[in-house]
């Protein structure tokens, strides 16, 4: 069979496009190295799938080229989303920062709705099958295989690549896509894992260990950048959502500001203690707004058993840079394995920005994560999955 297109990756944005290119008439093969589609989607959010959110834009974006979402955007909004997933009876419930997820709360509620499309619609699916090759011709492209049976080969007019990043490994993640741009003469953005915990190492890993499982609402900043949602402290560093966010715009050798109580003015705590007399301790003050747990390691920046009252200017102000301007200098990041999104890959330059297909190579498209297009924590990057993949449908 000559297929309409072959789409080489069953995740979010090869799911959409198979069944945006069925429901328009097309024929495809979807191939997927997994024993299951959407496997990505099934453990995102803890496996209640966190599927879009309703304040998307490119801002949201980290790319070389951000304002290349535009094209894709305009074609597949938060509302087509919202709609789509609605007529197939999926209802959002949106939790916060605009974060919407299945009422249901259930990941696979999300897979089925392709699973209904691709076989109402009559698209291939070969699970458990490894691309070994991708080659084009005078007639389209030539896809060869290998499964428990052996080497296949598959023809197609056209090709999409939505086969994923680097992580998670375990879930099949690989550099394919990556391989195969480069292969047709692509130029890749350099890759690095993204929305991933950092580490600490050296003399102050233990105090991080120490702190293991504290959660403290912060605004972490870095390069220009800042968000405001919890941190957690962990056996090998820091995590939450806050850092994962950073964790985008950090670089090596960086160092990250955390403002461990973005809400109040210590500086003015301080002073309204002073006018009731300043009789408490400073770990009694602190004790108001941090886990006993937290105040106690502390003790190591901080003299905590110094009533208010008796503070000089510099004790003060000690404390005031400690808490508000919390310096932190990471050794690293726990990698692809425990990273959420890759940074990096196929350069928006090489892509059309309507239809995501090659400049170069007429019929080959690239979707998805393997793009150098990576969005925060909260259900941007399927955003850019479903947006991609709709893009890429009405063109093959």
């Amino acid at each position: 069979m000559l297929y309409d297109a072959i789409i080489i990756g069953g995740g979010a944005c090869g799911l959409m496009c198979a069944a945006q290119a069925g429901l328009i008439g097309k024929k495809t093969l979807v191939l997927e190295r997994n024993d299951k589609v959407g496997a990505k989607i099934l453990i995102s959010g803890g496996g209640r799938c966190n599927y879009t959110n309703i304040g998307n834009s490119p801002a949201n974006f980290i790319s070389e080229n951000p304002d290349f979402l535009h094209g894709i955007f305009k074609q597949w909004t938060v509302d087509d989303t919202i709609t789509f997933f609605e007529q197939y009876g999926i209802v959002g419930q949106e939790k916060t920062l605009g974060q919407l997820f299945p009422e249901t709360n259930k990941a696979k509620d999300i897979v089925a709705v392709f699973s209904k499309i691709l076989y109402e619609t009559g698209q291939d699916i070969a699970l458990n099958t490894l691309v070994k090759s991708v080659e084009k011709n005078d007639n389209g492209f030539v896809v060869t295989v290998e499964n428990a049976k052996g080497e296949s080969r598959y023809h197609a007019h056209k090709v999409v690549i939505s086969s994923g990043g680097l992580p998670v490994q375990k879930l099949g993640a690989s550099d394919f896509g990556l391989r195969l741009a480069k292969q047709f003469g692509l130029n890749v953005v350099g890759t690095a894992p993204a929305l991933v915990p950092l580490t600490i190492t050296g003399k102050d890993a233990d105090w991080y260990s120490s702190l293991a499982g504290n959660s403290v609402f912060s605004k972490v900043s870095v390069a220009g950048m800042s968000f405001e949602e919890n941190i957690l402290f962990t056996h090998w560093g820091l995590s939450g959502p806050a850092i994962l966010q950073i964790s985008s715009y950090w670089r090596p050798g960086q160092e990250i500001t955390i403002d461990l109580l973005p809400n109040f003015n210590l500086d003015n705590l301080i002073k309204q203690e002073r006018q009731y007399g300043g009789k408490r301790l400073v770990s009694q003050l602190l004790n108001d707004y941090f886990s006993r747990k937290l105040v106690d390691a502390l003790g190591k920046f901080l003299t905590l058993d110094t009533k208010i009252a008796s503070l000089s200017k510099a004790d003060a102000k000690l404390i005031v840079d400690t808490i508000h301007r919390f310096k932190v200098k990471p050794a690293g990041d726990k990698g692809y394995d425990k990273a959420e999104v890759m940074r990096g890959g196929v350069s928006t330059e090489e892509l059309h920005p309507k239809t995501l297909m090659s400049k170069k190579v007429e019929g080959l498209y690239f979707g998805g994560e393997t793009v150098d297009i990576t969005g925060w924590l909260g259900g941007y990057n399927f955003q850019w999955a479903w947006a991609s993949g709709y893009a890429i449908a009405q063109d093959i």
